[in-house]
């Protein structure tokens, strides 16, 4: 189970450019904190805090919690907007959004390919080429996958894996629902597909001198 970060904020008194500026100089990252029926407030986080989730790559699209100032409960929320530094690629701001329960949000998860030792495409040089690395779901807000898990035992070069391959959590689906998109193929090595086209390349000679002949 993935790990929930937890993040400390303060309300922030001094908004804009300036308050930005001025919480990143006290070793903050200062963001927003909307969403669930209530009116967004400036808040600013913990930059180790949010530098330590961002680094494990859980800052988009995985469940967390904020520690609200006189609140008596931890709020969960999801990172929406992560601005980061164009050089350093440290976050410089954070939209995060109240989620419960009933929440339902479009995120993108990650897939994760297993037996690729037993796919006899690859055992014959085939090479998995992956379409989608990411899927874009529409799901549960506190019941957001870690990953989605695509299997290709059994499957031989020219063969491909669908969306309808891959078994969702209840609730989840895909944000894409008018066709049965593909995943990832088993593509042929450039040796094969080399002589195919040499091959094909001989055929097409020799129809072409039959036709003259004719």
């Amino acid at each position: 189970m993935a790990e929930t970060d937890v993040f400390f904020c303060e309300v922030r008194e001094q908004t804009g450019t300036s308050g930005a500026r001025a919480a990143r100089r006290d070793g903050w990252i200062p963001g927003v904190l909307y969403g669930g029926g209530e009116p967004p407030v400036s808040i600013r986080l913990r930059k180790t805090e949010v530098l330590k989730a961002h680094l494990a790559g859980r800052m988009r699209s995985h469940l967390a919690k904020i520690d609200v100032p006189g609140q008596d409960y931890l709020q969960p929320v999801i990172a929406r907007d992560v601005q980061v530094h164009p050089v350093t690629d440290i976050p410089v701001h954070v939209d995060m959004m109240r989620v419960d329960e009933k929440t339902r949000i479009d995120v993108e998860v990650p897939v994760r390919f297993h037996n690729e030792e037993q796919s006899p495409g690859l055992k014959r040089g085939g090479v998995l080429n992956i379409v989608r690395h990411t899927v874009e779901l529409y799901a549960p807000a506190t019941a957001i996958p870690e990953h989605l898990d695509a299997d290709v035992a059994g499957l031989d070069i020219g063969d491909s894996i669908k969306i309808s391959a891959i078994k969702l959590p209840e609730g989840v689906r895909p944000v894409i629902t008018d066709r049965d998109f593909t995943i990832a193929t088993i593509a042929a090595p450039s040796s094969m597909r080399s002589a195919e086209g040499a091959d094909e390349g001989e055929e097409a000679k020799a129809d072409e001198g039959e036709a003259k002949a004719e």
